[in-house]
């Protein structure tokens, strides 16, 4: 159960990180989920773990990490487009 929660969540966190980007529309749910966990690591090694505590991820570095991972795919992807 904790790791369809952790699944569930990082979905969330990618969502919003792709709201915030403007580049949500173009991204599916399996990249949702993806950024939003990988994100999610980088943005606690980053910033540390403060703010609120969802599914073991903190949820303010975690969006912030994810803002940077779909920011630097999507300039990736535009490059080689």
């Amino acid at each position: 159960m904790g790791l369809l929660w952790s699944l569930i969540v990082g979905g969330v966190i990618g969502a919003i990180a792709g709201a915030i980007t403007n580049k949500g529309g173009s991204m599916g749910i399996i990249a949702n989920v993806i950024a939003g966990l990988v994100g999610s690591a980088i943005g606690q090694s980053l910033l540390g773990s403060w703010g609120p505590d969802l599914a073991g991820m903190a949820i303010i570095p975690s969006i912030i990490g994810a803002v940077i991972v779909v920011a630097v795919v999507s300039f990736f992807m535009r490059k080689s487009a």
